[in-house]
């Protein structure tokens, strides 16, 4: 029986209720996507805008600029590549594949928050930001929003995985709208934990001493946002079960001037020795940038997807998530041919991790979604000792030193 798409398909632009739909398939999993029709390998299956989203903290404190709504980078390709190296002089060549469009750039007229375009701007007023605007207050640290801030940052630090900020906005949305059990019946579609797995959750997010971090966060949240329409929101409880609904179905969001023109460039047709001559200078770039920055690039954020919430995990995943347009536009792709009625399945992890032992895998999936996988990669690997991929690599290291060992008795011989 499919489930009332009503509100699940909100978000999406164009028409995606002709290529999916959802599903309840047990108690245990929840909610699934399935196919309506014969998808092709490298298909978009569907658009979707977030219900809400927000940068990372930390990632706009070391001034990785993005449009405060849509988190679209706002430094030019070049601007980028000068503040990652630290060095003022670097040009880049064909500047005019940068897509930024400085020109359109407008901030808020009250607390100067910065946005890539006029309708960027108009669609975080109408939605949040007359709740959060700080107005002349932006850089007092006594403010209750900076205060709520403040906390988080220092509880949360890089990598980052989620914002607190993504909770302000889903109250301020509420505090906002003139329909508001529309928005509280759209935030309750996403998946919802009981108690004990809300604990788990909001513990992988705050650390050890989580309790204590979070009654402090909750009061900080209460005295900034407080809702009468929302109070369950506020409560120990509520508060919990809004890290654990962030935790579980927050979408990771990046994006980048510098990717944009790098692709670009790849679509430029030149002749042979133009390309191979820009194609060296592009490797060189990023060997420089992952020396001075690491592998931190990008503008990173996060949102809440209502439709991708749906979609369920695999290793071996027949869809993955991308953001080409520099946005927070998701882009859900199929990875490989897709049949009427199949499963849409996307990976928690990245390539790097899908790779790891089965029992690395699923000891990521329980700390952090709280579930254990059962897709075919991991059925087929059922008898696979139960080792992580540091404890394999630390035996067959011991291996490697017992060979060496044998051959160094069998020279003295």
């Amino acid at each position: 029986m499919a489930a009332s798409t009503g509100d699940l398909f909100c978000f999406c632009a164009g028409p995606a209720g002709a290529t999916v739909e959802v599903r309840f398939i047990s108690s245990l999993k929840g909610k699934g996507l399935f196919a309506t029709r014969n998808i092709h390998k490298g298909e978009t299956i569907f658009l979707e805008k977030p219900v809400v989203s927000s940068q990372f903290l930390w990632n706009a404190l070391y001034r990785y600029k993005a449009c405060d709504h849509c988190l679209r980078a706002l430094e030019t390709a070049e601007e980028n590549v000068q503040r990652l190296l630290g060095k003022s002089c670097r040009v880049l060549p064909h500047p005019e594949q940068c897509s930024i469009r400085k020109d359109l750039h407008q901030h808020c007229p009250h607390c100067q928050v910065a946005y890539c375009s006029a309708e960027c701007r108009q669609s975080a007023f109408e939605q949040y930001h007359q709740v959060l605007c700080l107005g002349p207050s932006r850089e007092d640290p006594k403010h209750p929003l900076n205060k709520l801030q403040d906390a988080w940052r220092n509880i949360h630090y890089p990598p980052e995985t989620s914002s607190i900020m993504l909770l302000a906005r889903m109250v301020a949305t509420v505090k906002q709208a003139k329909d508001k059990d529309w928005w509280i019946k759209l935030f309750s579609q996403f998946c919802s934990r009981t108690a004990n797995e809300e604990e788990e959750i909001v513990h992988k997010l705050l650390g050890d001493k989580f309790k204590g971090q979070l009654e402090l966060l909750r009061r900080l949240f209460t005295e900034a946002l407080y809702e009468e329409h929302l109070s369950r929101w506020f409560t120990p409880e509520g508060f919990q079960s809004l890290f654990a609904l962030v935790g579980t179905n927050g979408q990771g969001i990046g994006t980048s001037s510098l990717s944009q023109w790098v692709h670009a460039c790849d679509a430029l047709e030149l002749p042979a020795h133009e390309r191979e001559q820009l194609d060296a200078f592009i490797d060189q770039l990023y060997k420089d940038i992952e020396k001075e920055t690491g592998e931190f690039l990008n503008c990173e954020g996060s949102g809440l997807y209502v439709l991708q919430s749906c979609c369920n995990h695999s290793c071996i995943p027949n869809a993955e998530t991308s953001f080409p347009d520099n946005n927070f536009l998701l882009h859900l792709i199929a990875l490989e041919e897709i049949k009427p009625g199949e499963e849409i399945c996307i990976s928690y992890f990245d390539r790097c991790q899908r790779e790891r032992s089965r029992h690395s895998r699923h000891k990521i999936l329980r700390e952090h979604y709280l579930f254990t996988c059962s897709c075919p990669k991991c059925l087929a690997q059922a008898d696979d000792a139960n080792l992580t991929s540091e404890e394999e690599e630390e035996l067959e290291g011991e291996g490697e030193t017992d060979d060496a060992e044998l051959e160094d008795e069998m020279t003295d011989v």
